[in-house]
């Protein structure tokens, strides 16, 4: 049996974030024999591994390849696995391949699922689902989110490494995000609105109401704690002189140019429901939609429920119901 690390960063309180739990999760059913290689500025305890290599310090609280890159190496020497696993985060997908070049090892990003000494993982835009196995040591799988994590008890033994850092060249000074009027995405949602295009265009009445659509919009998911997605046309408007929605940014494009959200429930507004939005939704595990058009693609088999209904009246009514 191989020996596996889990590679995880803390987040800016310390802790660590669900997708970290989920891949230790995930090892827990691979190996007996599982070691946790924790980096942050200050790291705590987790029980339920064996061991814990910690490298800690105020060098280590933000992402930076050379920090990011130092530690890693140093816990994956001290360490001694032939299988590391880690979250898909920006954060080690900059750094990990870098680690594994000088570990003369191999990378495979986005994977799926670990078992058996073979990786799945999905390529071209989730289409095609490939099953992966490497002969080259050490092995690193950065994984996607979407595996269940239960908490555990009991203590690991703690090794802290010394790391010996390069002289630092960057500083992070600070962070920069796209402009929103609120937050919109909540990753732990039980449900996902997605909003298509057809939000604003030209209603019955043969008038476009977007600031009606923004106003219902934002009405359900304050009253639902909803996550918002949207179809690719809907945040292109901008670009194309078009009215948009103000809240909405290309964070929350879901589908085959978007994200692969995993929400348990998912509910598209005005949305066309063909397969390059649908393929998206694959790992969702309820889908509804609201459409005018009977013969829409999600009555094709594509949706659970359709509701052949007017968005706006739909919408106006759940958030009256919901106390919106």
């Amino acid at each position: 049996m191989e020996k596996i690390l889990v590679l995880a960063h803390t987040e800016a309180d310390g802790t660590l974030s669900k997708p970290a739990l989920e891949v230790i999760e995930g090892a827990r059913a691979l190996s007996g024999d599982l070691v946790l290689g924790l980096v942050g500025e200050k790291v705590g305890p987790l029980g339920g591994v064996n061991k814990v290599f910690v490298v800690e310090g105020p060098e280590f609280a933000q992402g930076r390849y050379a920090t990011d890159a130092a530690a890693a190496e140093a816990i994956c020497r001290a360490a001694g696995a032939s299988i590391v696993m880690a979250q898909g985060t920006s954060r080690w997908m900059r750094a990990l391949p870098g680690v594994a070049q000088r570990l003369n090892g191999r990378t495979d990003t986005h994977v799926m699922a670990f078992n058996g000494g073979c990786a799945t993982r999905w390529f071209y835009r989730q289409r095609i689902e490939a099953v992966l196995t490497r002969g080259e040591r050490p092995w690193f799988l950065l994984l996607d989110s979407g595996l269940p994590y239960k908490e555990r008890e009991g203590e690991a033994a703690v090794e802290r490494v010394a790391v010996n850092l390069p002289p630092l060249r960057t500083r992070v000074s600070g962070f920069a995000v796209p402009k929103t009027e609120q937050q919109t995405i909540r990753p732990d949602a039980e449900l996902l609105l997605v909003a298509g295009a057809g939000w604003t265009k030209k209603q019955k009445d043969g008038q476009a109401h977007v600031e009606e659509a923004a106003k219902l919009i934002l009405g359900f998911l304050a009253a639902s704690r909803a996550s918002l997605g949207s179809s690719k046309s809907l945040v292109d408007l901008s670009g194309e002189g078009q009215a948009v929605l103000p809240f909405l940014s290309h964070l929350n494009q879901v589908g085959q140019t978007g994200a692969t959200p995993r929400h348990p429930k998912g509910l598209a507004t005005c949305c066309h429901g063909e397969e390059p939005h649908v393929v998206g939704w694959r790992f969702i595990q309820e889908r509804r939609a609201i459409n005018l058009d009977a013969n829409c693609g999600w009555s094709r088999g594509k949706a659970d429920v359709l509701y052949v209904a007017d968005a706006f009246e739909v919408m106006a009514k759940l958030n009256q119901m919901l106390g919106g």
